[in-house]
């Protein structure tokens, strides 16, 4: 355990994340300290099952895309060991605190936070959750879900996005309402964005994404424009892979605050998160079409379609938090921060952003 941070946590290291679980039940001893938001449950492994090999203990398997390092233990906790660790404060614990203390139930049960102090500062080691049965993430379920021309889920979507709001705008907050978009440097940042994203996008789709530059600009022009909008504590990263469909329904899941984008604030308005995750239906159609063989006039509809009837679910429950101008221009920055993960970390995945543009930009659409 000491070693953490030196040489990160792999899945080598088999019965360390099982018997940290059993430490947890007692005072941890420094430099480490735990904090704890909800009692674990009773685990039913023996202790005997911790040596190496031991089937108590598994992984997500290499098919799922992950930053950090997940144990699956005994089929009843998730221990997310985060590689390396990470200094605080991060957005992790205190959301999870947060979404204890005001009964917000859509995601896996938090557990608990590990830190450990490293000379003179804090780090966050693992986050300790409950493991969701049958869980599959949306690049999965929803992706089925385009396939089969099924936009019922959106409506749960919206009403999940719309609760999750509604306890976030719970936390202490910048004096309401905001200073406005313009001052809180959105602009600035959107503009950086589709600049970066010029940049790095060559080839056919750099040519044609330099053709509607202009239109893009204008897109982005409402983030200019102060604006009386109530800035709340936001998700960060809320797409569709961070919803989980399990056995009792839908869960949000990964507070971590998004990893490609430094110093982002924690405080935004809820357009941004909202335009992210309408973002990520659309990938999701570009996906089908690409991966499943849909019909591109199919997915398009159904991403309308399911875009649409998300915003209504949210609206219904969240709505005065929503300030709907600001969405498109959002939408329109995380394409381009779409772009700029793309070419800077899996350039197999600029199809998806590059699709969305075509649709929007294309010429029956201007």
């Amino acid at each position: 355990m000491l070693s953490l941070g030196e040489t990160p946590l792999t899945a080598r290291d088999r019965g360390v994340t099982a018997a940290l679980l059993g430490a947890l039940n007692s005072d941890v001893p420094p430099p480490f300290a735990v904090e704890r938001f909800l009692p674990l449950p009773s685990l039913s492994y023996d202790p005997e099952d911790l040596h190496i090999g031991g089937q108590v203990e598994r992984g997500f398997g290499d098919h799922v895309d992950q930053t950090n390092h997940s144990v699956v233990v005994d089929e009843r906790v998730v221990v997310k060991w985060l590689t390396p660790p990470v200094p605080l404060p991060h957005p992790a614990p205190e959301l999870m605190r947060h979404l204890v203390e005001v009964g917000f139930n859509d995601t896996a049960p938090p557990y608990a936070a590990l830190t450990r102090v490293e000379e003179d500062r804090e780090l966050l080691i693992a986050l300790v959750t409950g493991y969701l049965p049958e869980a599959r993430d949306g690049w999965e379920w929803c992706v089925d879900e385009c396939e089969a021309g099924r936009t019922d889920f959106a409506d749960d979507l919206g009403a999940l996005a719309g609760r999750l709001h509604r306890a976030l705008a719970m936390l202490p907050a910048a004096p309401s309402p905001s200073a406005g978009t313009a001052g809180s440097g959105a602009a600035a940042r959107a503009d950086q964005a589709l600049t970066e994203a010029l940049a790095l996008t060559d080839g056919d789709d750099g040519e044609w994404f330099r053709g509607i530059e202009g239109r893009l600009r204008l897109e982005l022009a409402p983030l200019a424009i102060p604006r009386e909008t109530r800035d709340i504590r936001i998700h960060g990263d809320l797409h569709v892979g961070q919803i989980l469909k399990w056995r009792d329904g839908y869960a949000v899941i990964d507070f971590d605050g998004n990893p490609t984008v430094a110093d982002a604030a924690p405080y935004q308005p809820a357009a941004r998160d909202v335009a992210q995750l309408t973002t990520s239906l659309e990938h999701v159609a570009q996906v089908a079409i690409k991966r499943r063989d849909t019909p591109a006039a199919q997915a398009l509809d159904w991403a309308r379609e399911a875009r649409e009837r998300m915003l209504a679910a949210y609206r219904e429950i969240a709505g005065d938090l929503l300030d709907e101008a600001l969405i498109r221009p959002f939408e329109v920055e995380q394409e381009c921060r779409e772009l700029i993960y793309a070419a800077r970390h899996l350039p197999r995945w600029r199809y998806a952003p590059m699709g969305v543009l075509r649709t929007w930009y294309s010429e029956e659409n201007r």
